[in-house]
Order: C-alpha cells, then sequence, then structure tokens
C-alpha cells in the first residue's frame, strides 16, 4: 500500500498536472463557465488552504470546486481511484509538512522567463488557495482583521481583487510575493490555535448513585446477586 504522505514523484506531479488540463476538450465551450482547477500549482494552493482552514473540508466538498463546470467523465472506477489517490496523497504531504515542519513549507509557484529573466507567478496558486477560502467562507471570515491583514498578499493575485498586486513596480511585487509563505504558515498556525480552543475536553464521569457491590441484589431487579448477573 502507498504511504498516504510519500510526496508525488515527477511522473506523478506530471500525470496529475496533465490529467487536469486535459479533462476539458479543447472544443468545449468554456464561455461564462468554471472551468475548475487547470494545474498542480492551483490544486497546491487549494489544498494549502483547505488544511490550514477553521474548519474540516470533505471531498465531496472540494472535489467539485476542483473540476467546475467540468467534471471528468471516468473511463472506469479503477481511473478515479487512481487521480484521487494522487490528490489525497499530496493534500497529505501539505498538512504534515505543516504540522511538523511548517518552516519548510513552501508554497508549488511556477517560473516563467522572459527575455533570460526568471519570473516567480503565483497568480494560478493564490486563486487556487482562494478558492478553498470559499468553501468555509463564514468560518474563515470569524477571523476578523487579522485573517484578512494575513490574506491580503495571497488576494492581491486573484480575482476577488482583481488582481491588485500587479499594479506595482517589480520590486514591489516580488515584496508582495514574499510575504505570502510566511503569512501561510502564519494562518496554520492561527486556525490550529483557535481549534485546540474549541476542542471539548474529557471530564471524568460522576456516579450520581453509590458503586453496587459485588453480594449486593443485581439492580436489574433478577433478585440474584450482582457477581451472579449483571457483572458478567
Amino acid at each position: 500500500m502507498q504511504d498516504l504522505i510519500t510526496p508525488l514523484s515527477d511522473e506523478e506531479y506530471e500525470r496529475l498536472d496533465r490529467f487536469l488540463l486535459d479533462r476539458i476538450d479543447e472544443d468545449a465551450d468554456t464561455m461564462d463557465k468554471d472551468e475548475g482547477v487547470l494545474d498542480i500549482t492551483e490544486l497546491d494552493g487549494l489544498f494549502t488552504a483547505i488544511v490550514s482552514g477553521p474548519v474540516p473540508v470533505m471531498p465531496s466538498q472540494w472535489l467539485p470546486a476542483v473540476w467546475g463546470d467540468f467534471e471528468p467523465v471516468w473511463t472506469d472506477e479503477k481511473e478515479f481511484e487512481g487521480i484521487f489517490s494522487l490528490m489525497m496523497r499530496h493534500m497529505n504531504v501539505i498538512a504534515h509538512m505543516l504540522m511538523e515542519t511548517p518552516e519548510d513549507f513552501e508554497p508549488m509557484y511556477v517560473e516563467r522567463q522572459v527575455e533570460g529573466k526568471t519570473y516567480t507567478i503565483v497568480d494560478e496558486w493564490c486563486q487556487g488557495y482562494w478558492r478553498g477560502v470559499q468553501l468555509a467562507q463564514d468560518q474563515w471570515d470569524e477571523g476578523g482583521k487579522e485573517m484578512a491583514t494575513l490574506l491580503t498578499p495571497i488576494l492581491a493575485f486573484t480575482e476577488v481583487t482583481d488582481w491588485k498586486g500587479h499594479e506595482y513596480e517589480h520590486h514591489e511585487i516580488e515584496t508582495i510575493q514574499r510575504a505570502i509563505a510566511p503569512n501561510v504558515r502564519a494562518i496554520h498556525a492561527y486556525w490550529l490555535a483557535r481549534r485546540a480552543e474549541h476542542e471539548p475536553v474529557a471530564r471524568p464521569v460522576r456516579r450520581s448513585e453509590p458503586r453496587v457491590g459485588r453480594n449486593d441484589p443485581c439492580p436489574c431487579g433478577s433478585g440474584k446477586k450482582y457477581k451472579k448477573c449483571c457483572l458478567h
């Protein structure tokens, strides 16, 4: 059985990335439709928000966000299980890292070269993160101003702000981008602490009646001694 926190291999990342894009036919009408998550970068952002948020989000909730209006037509159950397994492993890796070694966590951005210069592209990742937030929007809003501040550099590169982050000079854009990863770690720590505060505390059971002795009449009314009746 595959270890559920084993990072995907390069080949597995490529397989999942290709599947997310190819599930939509090139001739499909996408006008005014939600295409869902189209690459592994956006999926990484979505899963990071899900495992970092205030409440658990089940696959029945996040899978529709992945597919949008273009749920795949599966050839058989084995194909679905193969893709779903890759998704779950990647999500588990993110969750494990944020819990155990958050200082090592880095978003899965893409890089592009233009005229010999390398640029970091964060838009897809941030858009995926925002999709994850929207799955439990009311609960995220309970974080108030502190949460809004932490989300600011992420939302700067999403449609919700009309990609406002690109309105700045290049060096300012890089500064905002560098704030994303530490803020993501802080968001995870924030909700982790909040969830711990609201976890029920186990309390000792207190008896309202005296304990029945082994030689006392059984409380069930059988007439037998407790040790000969309900104690067994």
